[in-house]
């Protein structure tokens, strides 16, 4: 088991191997929560929310970034055909159709509802639950997923983005001992991490990084040729 006085450098070693917040990748920037800002990540996990690779999503929303469509009107002004055109340029073949079919409904509901500003979204929600519901309404294709990629790196900008971790969260703490049997998970990573912050980062980049290890390695039990290997439990006696 990892003691605690460990748990800085593997912390430090876990983000220096996988990476930090998806949105600082995609060179969005949620610091000051504008709202141009915060649609655009919003865009991005929507595309990260559909079952497709993570490089394939990242290449759709540079495509969508070229070619200028990063708000709710110029979403809307592209249309069917253009959506599905830039979706197909950036690999996203699988969910062309119906991904560009949800995105016209949800950015119709995002102008009539919130005057597409999510910032607007946020304010109306009484609370946590209530926030996660009017996400979810905006239209078919946002579900839990989506949800909870989006809020992730929103906690700390928005007060009631508080989505639980996410099972590949989980599932990469428990193999770094993070956490053990019965503890409530977002408590004790904010508490660690708290205990054991990395100058540059935030709690975001930090549990970004654990989706990042659970996804490409945990979950597959890739132990062999994991970055983390030294510092898991999974396999130990």
């Amino acid at each position: 088991m990892a003691a605690e006085r460990g748990f800085k450098k593997a912390i430090e070693k876990l983000i220096a191997a996988v990476g930090g917040k998806f949105s600082n990748e995609l060179g969005i920037d949620l610091s000051k929560g504008r709202p141009e800002e915060i649609f655009k990540w919003f865009l991005a996990s929507k595309l990260f929310g559909a079952r497709i690779g993570t490089n394939i999503a990242i290449k759709t929303y540079k495509e969508f970034e070229r070619c200028g469509v990063l708000t709710p009107e110029k979403i809307l002004t592209t249309g069917w055909d253009g959506l599905v055109k830039i979706l197909d340029d950036g690999g996203y073949v699988r969910y062309d159709f119906s991904t560009a079919t949800k995105l016209l409904e949800i950015m119709k509901d995002l102008e009539k509802n919130y005057d597409g500003d999510l910032n607007k979204l946020h304010q109306r929600a009484k609370d946590e639950k209530n926030l996660e519901e009017f996400l979810k309404d905006l239209g078919k294709g946002i579900g839990d997923v989506t949800v909870n990629i989006f809020l992730r790196e929103l906690r700390l900008i928005w007060e009631k983005a508080r989505p639980e971790p996410s099972e590949l969260v989980r599932l990469a703490a428990r193999h770094l001992d993070f956490i053990k049997p019965r503890q409530d998970i977002l408590t004790t990573l904010e508490y660690i991490w708290s205990r054991h912050k990395i100058k540059g980062y935030d709690f975001c980049n930090f549990e970004t990084a654990l989706v990042r290890l659970g996804k490409d390695y945990c979950k597959n039990l890739k132990c062999d040729i994991c970055p983390l290997e030294a510092e898991c439990g999974c396999n130990r006696a």
